[in-house]
């Protein structure tokens, strides 16, 4: 079995393979009353890119560590996708309703990283 920061690494690559923007990665693992260990946040401009950024985390997660999402949700409309990697939950937003859920701000006193954007 992965270790979490592992996939959270393949996780990013993933993203970053579809050009998914504005990457925050979200360590819960200090925080008592925490859902997960980790969050992983981003966002893409269209359906499509919604879609493709979740079938490349996938992709990249399970041919590079042979892990498994237990469940995804929002495929139907790709407007916010939810990837549960058990400890590891992945948002795969919209901009504006990542902006209107703001997941950052509930979680503000986890240890927050941004990922550049790659050019």
């Amino acid at each position: 079995m992965a270790e979490n920061t592992d996939i959270v690494k393949k996780i990013v690559e993933g993203i970053q393979d579809k050009k998914g923007r504005h990457i925050t990665c979200i360590d819960l693992t200090d925080l008592h009353d925490a859902p997960c260990s980790h969050f992983v946040i981003c966002e893409g401009d269209s359906n499509t890119q919604i879609g493709a950024i979740t079938e490349s985390i996938r992709d990249r997660v399970r041919d590079d560590l042979q892990e498994k999402p237990l469940a995804v949700d929002g495929l139907d409309n790709c407007l916010w996708v939810a990837m549960d990697y058990g400890q590891i939950i992945v948002h795969i937003f919209q901009r504006e309703l990542r902006t209107f859920y703001d997941i950052e701000h509930l979680w503000a006193d986890a240890k927050i990283t941004d990922v550049p954007d790659l050019l």
